[in-house]
């Protein structure tokens, strides 16, 4: 693309009265050799058109210093085939300008500081929208439509009949050689409206029979997934009878250490045979997205040998009990433990939830509606009925028949053919040894992903999703902010694979994931990204000829979307990718990049931000900012006016994952007095957007350190912090500290050089 360029000033919000603008406008058209104009609002009818006056004449590349980036979108959108670059002169320089604390007085330069933060982050937009290219999007061929839904119970079902009804083809595979799942067992549902007191019919009956009928949807039964390789858009899918084998073996996962091993021949490759296996695709089945809806099964309660499950014939779990409820056999008197109690005392059986609260509330109804002098005692640490469902345990709580109790159940044993549970630590104050014909155990959710046999993926990265430390077998991406997706783009979650929920949760969960997956296969179809950062066109692109096969790439991607081949080169899977940079910041050789975002347009904004000569007030410091969290917080807290200080430079990153480590060298041979990352939380807690980026990076950090120690720089110059969207009022103080611990150890000995 021929460019031709125009940088626009925004004097509005109060940025004309802290800025001189014709000097700020001098640093664009002296030092970046760029056209540039100044209007009193450009996101107003006068500037909007002073600009698409511009652009009629010529102008294809728009630099504009106003707000943030965040807001003002469609103001400032010119086009596709337009590049428009932003400088947040708002936000992050005038509204961030430090104020003068109690007492003190302002300082004599602070209009100089101001003006030396708003050039530099004029020189930044210049320099990148010099280095911008307009990408262009992937095009997958022969993209396939149809949607694979794994599983045929309640949320496979529904997933399948809200995809056909927005007029996408469907193949249904359910392993049993019927549709419902465990729900054609199930006597009765919660209730899902007022009173909330009253229990409903089971809807899978009615829903197997719209699925059956509905000419968009293949139903096959008795089948199983045994493999799925490739793509969104292009999955290859290979099914099989339920319980007969194939010959594939599932890739192993191989780190970067144990690449370096293989590479030296100390231990063998598992992989060896990597290639054939992916390629393996004689008689699959082609489909552009997945639901995975293969549900959950009851956790083993047999370990706690006190309850009696599997010794004492009348010891059921709660599953077991819903069935013979449906075939009318519910006995007179029914304990119903919550708990494993003992030493376990106040904690719940393995994957207990809300569910399994409500479930017991439920089958006690059952007892009081079968039996005219029906009892129920259900035993409880804790009791969870969310929402409109608290009505509903009042209603139990109500009924004559039913007793609840919070207690500590510490032997169930046989007592002349009933069974007799002791429980200590009650409500009551009291020991209770109940007599009944049953004893019930709430047998918790174990979602089916928790083996790895469920999904047979063909990736580098194994076969499941254990490469990113499932959250107890949950097969999710980040729970919060992108609900259904997982950690292998075009596969989405529903059901008891996601979490423990109630069939109305279900059925909203399945509707869900059914509109991700149709978003992934439009996204596919426009070649652009999915997810998080949609409608994105861009796409790593590799420079192989310089790739050394380290595999970091490769081991890092936390989605999968990199392959690679019999020599260990890196094989791209674009639509796989979620645009994160991981990869970009993982090669040490700087072989990857995006058309708008790549080592050397990042390297060369950094070389842009001018670095005074020795000045301890004038110190630089530059900051990459991960753009989910840490910048919309940065953006707050100019709102509210927090200050920060004149000495930080802020540069937006995808993801702190994308952030390579020569910037942070490049930055401080260059002159610059420290470096931060700030980006999103990790751990068990984690948000970032792109699951491991944050953590990545931190590692890299902090294996830094022996790098600067052989230029002769303190380690304290760089650090890494962590930050939620919410944590506007903290991050001026996070970044003022580091600024004083630079400024005790002093300007970077390299400035000058």
């Amino acid at each position: 693309m021929d460019k031709k360029y125009c940088a626009y000033l925004c004097s509005g919000c109060g940025i004309g009265d802290a800025l001189d603008m014709d000097a700020l406008a001098e640093v664009v058209t002296g030092e970046m050799s760029m056209e540039c104009k100044t209007a009193e609002y450009l996101c107003g009818a006068d500037g909007r058109a002073l600009i698409e006056n511009d652009i009629a004449e010529g102008v294809n590349t728009v630099v504009v210093g106003a707000c943030s980036p965040r807001v003002m979108q469609n103001e400032f959108d010119f086009g596709e085939d337009k590049i428009t670059v932003r400088a947040n002169l708002r936000e992050q320089v005038v509204w961030a300008e430090a104020k003068p604390g109690e007492g003190e007085e302002p300082h004599a330069e602070a209009a100089e500081f101001l003006m030396e933060t708003a050039g530099d982050y004029m020189r930044m937009a210049c320099t990148q929208a010099q280095k911008t290219e307009l990408p262009e999007a992937h095009q997958l061929e022969n993209l396939s439509r149809n949607i694979l839904v794994m599983g045929g119970g309640i949320a496979g079902l529904t997933a399948a009949k809200e995809a056909a009804a927005a007029g996408y083809e469907v193949t249904l595979v359910e392993k049993d050689d019927s549709l419902g799942g465990k729900a054609l067992n199930w006597r009765k549902s919660f209730p899902t409206k007022s009173p909330w007191t009253d229990l409903e019919d089971n809807p899978v009956a009615s829903l197997v029979s719209e699925v059956e009928s509905d000419s968009r949807i293949t139903v096959k039964t008795g089948t199983e997934v045994a493999r799925i390789a490739g793509a969104p858009g292009a999955f290859k899918v290979s099914m099989k009878a339920t319980g007969t084998q194939t010959d594939w073996d599932a890739p192993a996962q191989v780190t970067v250490e144990e690449r370096d091993q293989i590479e030296k021949g100390e231990m063998e490759d598992p992989n060896a045979g990597l290639h054939d296996y992916m390629a393996t695709d004689e008689g699959a089945e082609i489909h552009g997205a997945v639901v995975l809806a293969t549900g959950w099964i009851p956790a083993d309660v047999s370990e706690y040998e006190h309850l009696g499950y599997g010794a004492l014939e009348n010891v059921v779990t709660n599953a077991e009990f819903e069935k013979l409820a449906k075939e009318g056999k519910v006995p007179e008197s029914v304990a119903f433990i919550q708990s494993p109690g003992g030493k376990e005392n106040d904690k719940d059986f393995p994957y207990c939830n809300s569910v399994t609260s409500m479930v017991a509330l439920k089958q006690a109804q059952y007892v009081c509606e079968d039996n005219e002098e029906g009892k129920a005692f259900v035993l409880y640490q804790h009791m969870r009925t969310p929402g409109s469902q608290e009505l509903f345990y009042k209603s139990a709580q109500q009924n004559d028949g039913i007793f609840l109790t919070k207690a500590a159940v510490t032997k169930v044993e046989e007592n002349g053919g009933k069974l007799t549970v002791t429980a200590e630590d009650t409500l009551l104050g009291e020991d209770l040894a109940l007599d009944v014909d049953m004893v019930v155990l709430a047998a918790g959710m174990v979602p089916t992903t928790k083996d790895e046999d469920t999904i047979n993926l063909a990736y580098r990265q194994g076969p499941a999703f254990s490469d990113l430390d499932l959250f107890d077998g949950y097969a999710d991406s980040h729970f919060i902010c992108f609900p259904y997706e997982t950690r292998r783009t075009g596969v989405y979650t529903c059901g008891g694979v996601r979490k423990a929920e109630t069939i109305e949760e279900t059925i909203d969960d399945a509707t869900g994931a059914a509109l991700k997956a149709i978003q992934c296969l439009e996204s596919t179809d426009r070649g652009v990204a999915v997810h998080p950062r949609s409608g994105d066109k861009t796409w790593p692109d590799f420079f192989m000829q310089r790739c050394t096969q380290c595999k970091r790439c490769t081991v890092e991607c936390p989605f999968g979307a990199l392959d690679d081949d019999e020599k260990g080169t890196p094989l791209p899977n674009n639509t796989r990718c979620r645009r994160c940079g991981t990869c970009m910041g993982s090669c040490p050789e700087r072989i990857i990049g995006f058309t708008d975002y790549n080592i050397d347009l990042i390297g060369s904004m950094i070389k842009s931000v001018e670095v005074p000569e020795e000045d301890d007030d004038r110190l630089r410091i530059v900051v990459f900012v991960c753009e989910n969290d840490a910048y919309p917080a940065l953006d707050m807290a100019g709102m509210k006016r927090n200050g920060i200080n004149h000495m930080i430079r802020f540069i937006p990153v995808r993801c702190l994952g994308s952030v390579n480590m020569a910037w942070i060298r490049d930055a401080l041979s260059a002159g610059m007095d420290g470096a931060m990352l700030l980006g999103c939380t990790y751990g068990d807690d984690y948000q970032c957007h792109f699951v491991k980026g944050s953590e990545i990076a931190n590692t890299r950090m902090e294996n830094i350190g022996d790098t600067l120690s052989t230029l002769g720089l303190e380690s304290e110059r760089c650090a890494a912090e962590q930050v939620a969207i919410t944590d506007y009022d903290k991050i001026p103080q996070i970044l003022n500290d580091f600024v004083e611990e630079i400024v005790e150890m002093g300007p970077n000995p390299f400035k000058g050089f």
